[in-house]
């Protein structure tokens, strides 16, 4: 059997980024960028006021305490329409450019208005005191955005800043999934005897849709070699088939037999991995094609060691993005491994030591979802890992990860 590592790298090998498109910036957040992007404008374009107060010349205030006329005022959007000279100040709000002639900002809780359109400024003020100096944040060509980057909705209030109103970025995958079984039905049916509702499909279609990819459904097939052939040339058009249950070796498991006489060049179908030892990677019609458990713990777990490194591969995004490894250390006691890479459903916490403390669930079985629900990380225990004991550090799939901010990211 392959290890996790090299079932993961004969997988990806064969993928490239796919194309790219054009979209409005409101519908660009969470998109990955295919190119770099430059800023249009300088921001700020003109050197702006950071407070409410007077527009001044420092010289004017250089002997202490002295009343300046107000001569002009400058707002956002509508700046003063005169220079300010000796002996002169322009009422002025946060945001708005600082007029020709002035240096410096009074903000107005230090200073005092006077009779007749004048102002008296206390004390002495420093040259760009509370002024936001022209091209201060980014100047026009700065290339702020590069490709590569998914893009989060501080970016896309850069982009905007940066007076972009279109971005380019790598097309969303396109990702049929078929849900393989005689005994599988769809949520809010009635259930017959010895059947099960179909959560694998929910689960990765889901699971793609949070990582910027369309899923696209191929229904429920039953165990039958002509009708799985028949529903696996539906996802012609697609950039990846995923297929839920039927890959392992019992006489009802079809899914290999059947896609190898559709003209699927299987690359291999057992990883050394619990859960999800079956596992499917080919080609057929020039689609790739992932087979992952029925179990669907399995077919989860599966989706998260070997799907999501696809899908960013096809998005141009580091193939580990999203299921980096942490370092925790247990709370418990852990007996010794066999030969397969063990993915142990458990919930970490960070501890007043700054660690992150990982608890393994003690019901570890493939089909329990409730456990995986309550888990927020996968415990990774390397094929034949002697005994761990409370203390030991054991690294980590941190399952909100994929899902969204962490509150495990920073460690």
């Amino acid at each position: 059997m392959l290890s996790v590592q090299e079932a993961r790298h004969r997988i990806i090998a064969p993928l490239q980024r796919l194309g790219t498109e054009r979209v409005d910036l409101r519908e660009a957040v969470n998109r990955v960028l295919a190119v770099h992007v430059a800023a249009r404008v300088s921001h700020p374009q003109a050197a702006v006021s950071a407070m409410d107060g007077y527009a001044v010349r420092m010289v004017d205030t250089a002997h202490g305490p002295v009343t300046l006329e107000i001569v002009a005022q400058s707002t956002a959007g509508h700046p003063a329409r005169r220079e300010i000279g000796q002996g002169e100040s322009a009422r002025i709000f946060t945001g708005a450019v600082i007029p020709a002639g002035a240096d410096t900002v009074v903000v107005q809780e230090d200073s005092v208005m006077g009779p007749h359109g004048t102002v008296l400024v206390p004390q002495q003020t420093r040259a760009g005191c509370h002024i936001r100096p022209a091209g201060s944040d980014f100047q026009a060509g700065d290339v702020l955005l590069r490709a590569g980057r998914r893009l989060s909705f501080r970016d896309i209030a850069l982009a905007a800043a940066m007076n972009v109103p279109w971005l380019t970025v790598v097309r969303r995958p396109r990702v049929a999934i078929l849900s393989t079984g005689d005994e599988v039905c769809p949520p809010g049916e009635s259930i017959g005897q010895g059947q099960l509702v179909d959560s694998n499909g929910f689960a990765l279609s889901a699971l793609l849709t949070i990582n910027n990819c369309i899923p696209v459904n191929l229904g429920i097939v039953n165990d039958n070699k002509l009708s799985l052939i028949k529903r696996i040339s539906s996802a012609r058009g697609a950039d990846l088939l995923i297929i839920s249950g039927g890959v392992s070796v019992g006489d009802h498991d079809l899914v290999r037999e059947s896609l190898s006489e559709a003209g699927m060049v299987l690359d291999f179908w057992k990883v050394a991995v619990r859960p999800g030892k079956p596992l499917i990677s080919g080609n057929i019609y020039g689609l790739p094609v992932i087979g992952v458990p029925g179990n669907p713990v399995s077919a989860i777990v599966s989706a998260i060691l070997f799907v999501l490194p696809a899908l960013n591969t096809l998005l141009g995004l580091p193939v580990n993005t999203s299921i980096e490894r942490k370092k925790g250390v247990l709370s418990c006691n852990l007996p010794a491994n066999d030969s397969r890479e063990d993915y142990l459903r458990a919930v970490c916490v960070r501890t007043c030591l700054n660690q992150i403390q990982v608890t393994p669930f003690s019901q570890q079985d493939s089909a329990m979802l409730s456990v995986l629900s309550e888990a927020n990380c996968l415990a990774i225990r390397p094929p034949h890992a002697p005994p761990a004991y409370r203390g030991h550090a054991i690294e980590i799939i941190a399952l909100e990860s994929f899902e969204g901010p962490s509150l495990l990211d920073e460690l």
